[in-house]
């Protein structure tokens, strides 16, 4: 975890200058023109008074588009950090307003300005102020190790069908290894497209299918619940134990343990299992796949399968693919 605000800052000013143009749906990953509501999205971080003493306090500030934002308070950190699924939080609309970014609720106000949010009581009493953070998964960039086969690193689509390069050299949506495997450790980085004003299944949508078969859903769900189509979750078996899930154009990594299903005399005698790290965080522990993702391309079977990055619409970014076969 660290803080960046001048960067962000940076990015915010770029984009007031910008001109726009181009495909729209690049648009969606260019930082250099994002809206002015993307330097007030995030995550910010810090401790306020309460009537036993500072507590530390998360918010998640998620942008709705035209000046408006959705904001959740976690009472003891961010999820994944201080905050765990179940917790009592705090959720709050609010509006930019000549600089100033206002959520009220019944106990307390909240305003942002420059990428900082000061809480007060209703009377007007300093309750304390929180940061704006940019928290990085510890595995970004994590390096295969010896037995690995990279399947992308920014030099070819080569181990791809159908696969697709940006200007960026990052992989688009929509393409499957050639590559097929049982047992296998995955490291996978992605980045959601900014898309204020999109919602549920329509905002950053893709997926990771596991054999082309068992999906680990890509969604932007930043600051929602946490639910089996969302950002974590195994679709339609189960939710992640915490949303890991990050802002929109940041980085984000999936490291994930996958156990194909065990065959005999072509019936299933053991379910497929998987273990879901998003962010570093565990997600999914050892999580039984009793059934295909009904969306998959591929129908259960003994047979190995590939890796099938899902083309839902959207345009969401790969970078370091890698697998490592289990014996």
């Amino acid at each position: 975890m660290g803080t960046n605000g001048v960067g962000a800052l940076a990015l915010f000013l770029a984009a007031s200058a910008a001109v726009c143009g181009g495909d729209a749906k690049d648009a969606l990953n260019d930082p250099t023109r994002v809206d002015a509501d993307f330097a007030v999205q995030g995550e910010y971080l810090g401790d306020v008074a309460l009537a036993e003493g500072k507590a530390k306090t998360g918010v998640q500030v998620i942008a709705r588009g035209d000046a408006r934002f959705h904001a959740v308070f976690y009472p003891g950190g961010l999820p994944g950090d201080g905050w765990a699924k179940g917790q009592p939080k705090i959720e709050a609309d609010g509006t930019t307003v000549e600089g100033v970014t206002t959520f009220a609720t019944p106990t307390f106000v909240a305003k942002i300005r420059d990428q900082v949010m000061k809480l007060a009581d209703p009377a007007g009493q300093a309750l304390g102020e929180l940061k704006r953070i940019l928290r990085e998964s510890p595995t970004l960039g994590l390096k295969p190790p010896e037995g690995a086969v990279v399947l992308f690193d920014g030099t070819s689509t080569d181990q791809f069908e159908n696969g697709r390069m940006s200007d960026e050299k990052l992989l688009k949506e929509g393409t499957t290894s050639k590559l097929k495997f049982q047992d296998a450790t995955f490291h996978i980085e992605f980045r959601l497209p900014y898309m204020p004003k999109a919602s549920g299944q329509g905002r950053g949508n893709s997926g990771c299918y596991f054999q082309a078969r068992y999906e680990v859903q890509i969604l932007d769900s930043f600051g929602l619940e946490g639910r089996d189509n969302e950002a974590g979750g195994i679709y339609s078996v189960g939710a992640p134990l915490v949303n890991m899930c990050y802002p929109p154009l940041s980085w984000q990594t999936y490291d994930v343990e996958f156990t194909a299903a065990r065959w005999e005399n072509g019936r299933k005698v053991k379910n497929a299992r998987l273990t879901v790290r998003h962010n570093g965080v565990v997600v999914q522990n050892d999580i039984e796949a009793d059934h295909a993702t009904t969306a998959s391309p591929w129908k259960e079977g003994p047979e190995p399968g590939p890796l099938y990055l899902q083309d839902h619409g959207n345009p969401v970014r790969f970078r370091n693919i890698w697998v490592l076969p289990k014996k």
